[in-house]
């Protein structure tokens, strides 16, 4: 069986990131981070000064938007993804711009240019692809779906665990709110709302590890391969 596209779905911090990297590194495919491309776009949106208190200026962003594009560049270790040319890090993981993040998603033109480049991207490799509807709306004919949940303290907790370490004056409850605020905002809004494909396996990582995950993963593919 070739295998073409694994999609990973499911809410922020379940660890989809950490487990589509090393599915990928063990398959030998090319790991698509969309989340990384929607940061990236909020961020671009709040360098450019389209982010106004409260209220996005979206023709503003959709014209700017029109003009920009993801690309790749060879890492040493693996495949870079640049955005208009450049890479980013950790200044698109702050919380500032994770309060953005499902509001700049919920635009009908931003998911329409990242759907388009993540099937660009995507066309040349077998890829491992997260985000919120890659099983539903980006490749609903995936090879391989999986759905990944777990409890919304657990995951405020690893996440702020993760900006303690970087440094960040991070409080819990602010965590934990952004968190709420994502999954509902990521499952109500009406373009490509996150929910589970019929056909994924569903993985719970509250209490699992990354390697037991990681197993119930490759038993799923195996089983079909």
């Amino acid at each position: 069986m070739k295998i073409k596209v694994i999609a990973v779905d499911g809410y922020a911090s379940t660890g989809k990131s950490t487990l589509s990297k090393r599915l990928a590194d063990a398959l030998g495919f090319t790991y698509i981070d969309t989340g990384f491309m929607y940061r990236a776009v909020s961020y671009f949106a709040q360098k450019n000064g389209f982010l106004k208190e409260d209220s996005i200026q979206e023709e503003a962003l959709k014209e700017a938007l029109h003009k920009t594009s993801f690309s790749w560049i060879k890492g040493k270790s693996s495949n870079v993804m640049l955005f208009n040319g450049s890479s980013y890090g950790d200044e698109l993981r702050t919380l500032e711009v994770s309060s953005w993040v499902s509001k700049i998603a919920g635009f009908g033109f931003v998911r329409d240019h990242l759907v388009y480049q993540q099937r660009i991207l995507s066309k040349l490799r077998s890829v491992v692809m997260d985000g919120r509807d890659i099983g539903t709306v980006v490749f609903p004919e995936a090879d391989f779906k999986f759905f990944l949940v777990a409890d919304a303290e657990v995951r405020a907790k690893r996440r702020f665990d993760e900006l303690k370490a970087k440094g960040e004056n991070v409080v819990y409850k602010d965590i934990l709110k952004n968190v709420i605020d994502r999954d509902h905002q990521d499952s109500t809004r009406l373009i490509s709302p996150l929910k589970k494909a019929q056909d994924a396996l569903e993985i719970d990582t509250t209490n699992v590890s990354i390697e037991t995950a990681l197993e119930q993963m490759f038993s799923k593919i195996n089983s079909k391969s």
